[in-house]
């Protein structure tokens, strides 16, 4: 079997509400869905999912992307994952967005092609992932509110946007704590604060019972987040800082985090995720599954490889709350919140429909 056609296709589906983060607000989730063909008759299905201020990509590169990489997937068995994750790193450095959409279409063959589920095409034993939910910067009655009605609506675990202004992510804090008394919470500053800054609202956030702080510093300063891991009361977690698995492994050497948040989008796919895992696991740090804006087709990937690896202790793998993908996906898995159920037909197990948002 051999890959025989590569395709990609542009949509932009808006958001129910802009969602915003320390780094930016955004609209719409504008991704390119990819397929691609095979002499067996297999298809495969793949999304990329680019934000400009984390992936440094646009919706244009990503398609640009897709079709510079063809060369390293047309005419190469899909099960040869290695040989193509390294014929498209000679051809184009980065670019992970537009990989992962490749790579999960690859895997999507490879598991149909196995007549397995992806999830137990990768080792795993269970259909189930929970998720959390996020809770975009806003005013703080507004946060708390939504945290409450999260809750009522069955989520267990909270992720809240920070770091903009110190003062107003205090508020936030104590409001959806009073909010939200038994929800587990994690904090995101998406690089945000300085190492002094840092100190002194984990020691805040440590009062309300929050049980991680993810990306506290800019991407770059892995000494300065192991300084602040260091001296901190709550677990901490990178995203930002990192991309690859040279990335994990400078992390785990540095002491720099107690999790790591491993996206799709930011590594390339399933094959790398695979890999910043497995380094992650090797120096007992556990990691989470994050996502970009991504409909229900990535979250669908991501979802698989959380129910197949042990070492994800959480999956923030929400954003096809954010809007109406129905008009793109007409089956992936079922939903019922917390948790995500996944298809148990094989590969991805979902399906396009005949019309497409533009």
């Amino acid at each position: 079997m051999i890959v025989t056609a590569i395709t990609a296709e542009r949509v932009s589906i808006p958001l129910t509400e802009p969602f915003v983060i320390s780094l930016g607000a955004i609209e719409s989730a504008d991704n390119v869905i990819v397929r691609v063909e095979t002499d067996a008759g297999l298809t495969g299905l793949g999304e990329g999912a680019p934000t400009p201020f984390v992936t440094g990509e646009t919706v244009e590169m990503v398609e640009a992307a897709v079709a510079f990489l063809r060369p390293a997937v047309l005419g190469q068995s899909p099960f040869a994952i290695a040989a193509i994750h390294q014929g498209m790193d000679r051809l184009l450095v980065g670019n992970g967005s537009a990989k992962a959409a490749l790579d999960m279409a690859l895997y999507d063959i490879m598991a149909q092609a196995a007549g397995q589920p992806l999830y137990r095409y990768l080792g795993g034993d269970t259909d189930l992932v929970e998720t959390d939910m996020t809770i975009g910067l806003d005013q703080p009655a507004t946060m708390a509110a939504k945290a409450a009605d999260l809750v009522a609506q069955g989520f267990r675990q909270i992720k809240i946007k920070a770091g903009a202004d110190d003062a107003h992510d205090q508020a936030a804090i104590a409001a959806i704590r009073q909010a939200a008394p038994a929800a587990h919470l994690k904090v995101d500053a998406n690089q945000g604060w300085t190492p002094g800054q840092a100190l002194a609202m984990l020691d805040y956030y440590h009062r309300y019972g929050v049980g991680a702080v993810e990306q506290p510093l800019p991407h770059w300063d892995v000494e300065g987040t192991a300084y602040v891991r260091a001296r901190s009361p709550i677990p901490i977690m990178v995203d930002e800082s990192c991309f690859t698995p040279h990335d994990a492994s400078r992390i785990v050497r540095s002491q720099a985090a107690d999790v790591i948040n491993i996206k799709l989008m930011k590594c390339g796919g399933i094959y790398p995720a695979l890999q910043i895992n497995a380094v992650a696991q090797a120096a007992g740090v556990r990691c989470m599954l994050g996502c970009m804006l991504e409909s229900r087709l990535a979250i669908a990937a991501g979802a698989h490889l959380v129910a197949a690896q042990s070492n994800f202790v959480y999956a923030d793998l929400d954003s096809f709350k954010d809007f109406d993908d129905s008009s793109l996906i007409a089956q992936a898995f079922d939903f019922e919140a917390p948790y995500i159920r996944l298809s148990d037909q094989p590969g991805l197990g979902l399906r396009l429909t005949t019309t497409r948002p533009t």
